[in-house]
């Protein structure tokens, strides 16, 4: 395996590499904006650094989020292209099954958890598991995702993401787990399909941006 992944959801740009037989590499750089213009040459820099040659690579993968719309755009894109020309596939990871695989390490056998992301506007998006339950990702209010997590979870289940501190009470254990783990987004890519995780974005809401006409971008 030679796998690629990425990740430009937020005001990182990292990207890690898993070459079957060598010590993962994972770098992680701080920048706020400007992905478009920063992630291919990092993405260069990662693979000269290993002595990779990008077409050798057999998996690529990106996070889909979400997160920031022009961010997950940018590395939805460029995953899709890399696929292409090198003619291999691609798979894309959510954000908040990074941060529940995250959790599942730390948490106590059979102690449910819950991924949240700070959706912005006084709203959250909410990924749980329980004991015996699967849930898929909702946005709500913040006033109303309490009540959603401790239907699911109980009153002690463990939390994290970038909005868990809006749903630390009744008894939900804040874990600070704030950020994405690449070492399980590599994780996580090395065991999926492109079928099952396409790399497709996961926005929180449409686009505020018009088109003349009033059209959605």
């Amino acid at each position: 395996m030679r796998l690629l992944a990425i990740d430009t959801t937020g005001s990182n740009c990292s990207v890690a590499l898993r070459v079957t037989g060598q010590a993962d590499i994972c770098v992680t750089d701080v920048i706020g904006r400007g992905h478009a213009e920063y992630l291919a040459p990092m993405v260069r820099r990662v693979l000269g650094e290993a002595g990779v040659d990008p077409k050798t690579l057999t998996d690529l993968a990106t996070t889909t989020g979400p997160g920031s719309f022009a961010g997950t755009r940018v590395g939805v894109a460029f995953i899709r292209g890399l696929a292409l020309v090198a003619g291999v596939p691609a798979v894309g990871i959510g954000n908040l099954d990074v941060w529940g695989a995250q959790l599942r390490e730390l948490s106590e056998p059979n102690l449910p958890f819950a991924a949240i992301h700070d959706a912005k506007r006084g709203e959250v998006i909410v990924k749980c598991w329980g004991t015996a339950l699967f849930d898929e990702p909702q946005i709500l209010p913040v006033s109303e995702a309490l009540n959603h997590v401790t239907d699911r979870l109980g009153d002690n289940g463990l939390l994290g993401g970038s909005g868990a501190e809006f749903l630390s009470d009744a008894g939900l254990v804040d874990s600070g787990i704030r950020e994405l783990d690449l070492l399980k987004v590599l994780d996580l890519a090395g065991t999926a399909v492109t079928a099952t995780h396409p790399p497709s974005p996961f926005y929180a809401r449409p686009p505020d941006a018009k088109l003349p006409g009033g059209a959605s971008v």
